[in-house]
């Protein structure tokens, strides 16, 4: 096991009609005059919080405690900088103090970047280009959907709406003061979603599962137990949409699986994700969609050349032996629920490959990847085995 540093101070309201305790806990956690979030930034999605009656909860919750705040909805799948800007100019009009986001990873995500620019005074897009986020407005949560697990990570990103560019960036004082998580609030969720949801958990753990460093039972069997409870759960959710307890386990799986408690003390690999962006980024496909099309391509090459963790994956997780048994398992189960499994379902052709490649921003001399290395002509070679 690696020496690690870990903090995770979010504080978590788990279960029903927990969003009620939005004006409390950002009275609680506020940075404000009187300590109590002076002026917050409501931050949200589409139209689905005001269809659903959270909008109005959440707004009362606020004037109940004599909360001040100021809207910005519009966050997007793959949250985009155009938005990022608005929010922080609002900011540093209205003297905001706090950022309240209610929604998913996208929001959550947007809503961190404004923090971090609100109190910056180049451009935002520095963070997201290599440059430390050490200030940041603190952020509260509440959050809609189980998936990108942003809910109790310190990480965000963001599309550049110009370039087409999909970067992430993270720091300590991103991690969210607080997080209401009500399960019943992923209930209305398409099942599209709950899958592209799902997969996302399960890939956040693969990318600190596969991992060459060794003795690291105590993490191992943690992302196990993550990956076996959303297999478990999330076709119980799928035939029953309203099952609160398949929803609460997904949800908890979703914080567990990203605010690094399974990643710490062994090397993270990372090349999924970053093979996914430029499918999201150019061709708009779902986040948990494009994984479930990227994920399994890559195991198939890089097992190959390392098969150390594959068959512990086969057995542990899928209880089957072999590592080849053990991928097509995990690829039964992702086309039982619903997921693509051709970068063609998103639009993506062979002359594409190219362009996904230098977003990636890998060369035949520089690679990524830390399980198995890869560079420019690995990764065209697992993109052209996902068409």
């Amino acid at each position: 096991m690696l020496n690690f540093s870990f903090c995770s101070p979010t504080y978590f309201e788990f279960g029903k009609g927990t969003e009620k305790e939005a004006g409390a806990l950002v009275k609680r956690f506020g940075t404000g005059a009187s300590g109590a979030g002076a002026k917050i930034l409501l931050h949200y999605g589409g139209g689905s919080i005001k269809k659903s009656g959270l909008y109005d909860r959440v707004i009362a919750s606020l004037k109940e405690s004599g909360i001040a705040f100021v809207e910005l909805g519009g966050a997007q799948p793959n949250p985009v900088s155009s938005l990022v800007y608005e929010g922080i100019e609002l900011c540093r009009k209205e003297n905001v103090d706090f950022i309240l986001a209610v929604g998913g990873g996208s929001a959550i995500d947007s809503a961190k970047a404004i923090a971090a620019g609100a109190v910056y005074d180049g451009d935002f897009w520095d963070f997201f280009c290599g440059k430390g986020v050490e200030e940041a407005l603190p952020v509260g949560v509440i959050l809609t959907i189980a998936a990108a697990g942003s809910e109790g990570s310190v990480n965000s990103v963001i599309t550049n709406d110009k370039t087409q560019e999909k970067r992430g960036c993270g720091g300590e004082v991103l991690r969210p003061t607080f997080a209401i998580l009500n399960p019943e609030l992923t209930q209305t969720l398409p099942p599209y979603q709950t899958s592209a949801g799902s997969t996302d958990i399960i890939v956040h753990v693969l990318e600190r599962y596969f991992s060459n460093t060794k003795e690291v039972e105590v993490t191992d069997r943690l992302c196990e137990a993550m990956l076996k409870t959303v297999i478990y759960e999330t076709p119980r959710a799928l035939e029953n949409p309203d099952n609160y307890e398949a929803r609460a386990n997904i949800m908890w799986a979703g914080m567990v699986a990203h605010n690094n408690l399974c990643g710490v003390g062994r090397e993270q690999d990372w090349v999924s994700h970053g093979m996914e962006h430029p499918l999201s980024a150019f061709f708009n496909a779902t986040h948990g969609a494009g994984l479930a099309v990227i994920c399994p391509a890559w195991m198939k090459f890089v097992s190959k050349i390392n098969p150390f963790k594959f068959e512990q994956f086969a057995e542990r997780v899928w209880d089957v032996k072999g590592v080849d048994e053990g991928i097509a398992a995990f690829e039964k189960f992702l086309k039982a629920i619903g997921m693509p499994s051709s970068m063609k379902e998103f639009g993506v052709r062979e002359e594409d490959i190219p362009k996904l490649i230098e977003h990636v921003g890998v060369g035949e001399e520089k690679t990524f990847g830390s399980y198995v290395k890869l560079n420019a002509s690995d990764t065209e070679e697992i993109y052209k085995s996902a068409l």
